[in-house]
């Protein structure tokens, strides 16, 4: 009830309106402060400011990063609705010149074979753009990957330049996604892995920007894959559409069955419609760039995701926001609409 007021108090629509301005501040002191309702439910943004979000969840503990520009840092909490309220570490920075020294971008944060490992996408300073822009990784052996030295591990070995790479292990097998610059495209492009930083055997094509709302202007881009593994059998590949000053800025999907070959192109279907898009009546436009989670007990699952609450036609003003998500029939995501930040949201479960 107290965000519901809280709300109406905000956009005017209550009905002593020469008194919002005592009332609103009261209702959020309560709200803050030990009511009931206040500790089951939360409402977005996680953070006011940020893009390209990635979450972590290993042993109760929420690792958190974002797109920065100019250095990676890692945020850590227990409660990821409260986000806001922790510290980021910056924990490294790049360096003056050289391959990885601009525009660093698209972090992820991962545990694999008991060591953390940072993916994250750079261009370099004397020569930036797209033609020099690749997907690098960071190697650390500390127990929390907010302290201990992280160990330059370098450029992973892609065919093409690109961004936005991450890993997942499927059987017991290592693979790397990426999206691939490829002309005036940005395909999605999949290959398995020898270590965390090296590629082996063939690096494929599994989709190129096709339908209109995957293509803006000059630019068709399918960006920001993400493993997310469905139900029945089904294996999912969740991923940006279009460009992200686009207010209509998407997701889509991929869907292969996991007793398939998922290096085999075939094996893959793929949406004709975004499945997760832009909602005018809900102040939601261009939601994208996601990553995946599931609540502290593990009974929930999650999408945490960037957009803005103002359609202005550009790669700004995006916050972070996150919602929970459920399953079709067929073993594949509903994700629903993205939900407008006014809207109150239970807490993930905790049991």
């Amino acid at each position: 009830m107290l965000p519901y007021l809280a709300s109406l108090i905000r956009h005017s629509k209550f009905p002593y309106r020469p008194w919002r301005f005592i009332l609103l501040p009261l209702l959020q002191t309560l709200f803050l402060c030990g009511s009931g309702f206040a500790q089951t439910t939360f409402t977005n943004p996680l953070l006011d400011n940020g893009a390209d979000p990635w979450v972590f969840l290993k042993d109760g503990t929420y690792y958190y990063t974002q797109t920065l520009g100019n250095r990676l840092a890692i945020w850590k909490t227990k409660d990821l609705t409260q986000l806001a309220q922790a510290t980021p570490v910056t924990v490294w920075k790049p360096p003056q010149s050289g391959p990885n020294s601009e525009a660093i971008w698209a972090p992820e944060l991962h545990f694999l074979y008991g060591k953390w490992y940072l993916y994250y996408t750079a261009t370099d300073a004397a020569n930036p753009g797209d033609a020099t822009r690749y997907v690098f990784v960071l190697e650390n052996a500390s127990a929390d990957p907010q302290t201990g030295t992280w160990v330059d591990r370098g450029r992973v070995n892609t065919t093409y330049a690109g961004l936005d790479g991450s890993v997942f292990t499927w059987k017991g097998q290592l693979y790397f996604l990426y999206s691939a610059y490829v002309g005036p495209q940005s395909r999605l492009y999949l290959a398995r892995m020898e270590n965390p930083w090296t590629l082996t055997g063939p690096q494929v094509e599994l989709a190129q920007p096709l339908y209109e709302w995957e293509k803006f202007g000059e630019r068709e881009i399918l960006e920001g894959p993400e493993f997310l593994v469905g139900r029945n059998g089904k294996v999912c590949i969740v991923y940006s559409a279009s460009a992200c000053w686009d207010d209509n800025y998407a997701l889509g999907l991929l869907t292969a069955s996991g007793d398939s070959d998922l290096m085999d192109p075939a094996a893959w279907t793929r949406s004709v419609r975004p499945v997760f898009g832009t909602s005018a009546k809900n102040n939601v436009y261009g939601p994208g760039h996601n990553c995946f989670t599931t609540s502290p007990d593990g009974t929930e699952d999650w999408i945490v995701y960037h957009a803005k609450a103002t359609a202005n036609g550009e790669c700004r003003e995006r916050n972070v926001r996150m919602q929970p998500f459920g399953w079709h029939a067929d073993g594949t995501p509903h994700f629903d609409e993205p939900v407008d930040t006014d809207h109150p949201l239970p807490k993930p479960s905790n049991r």
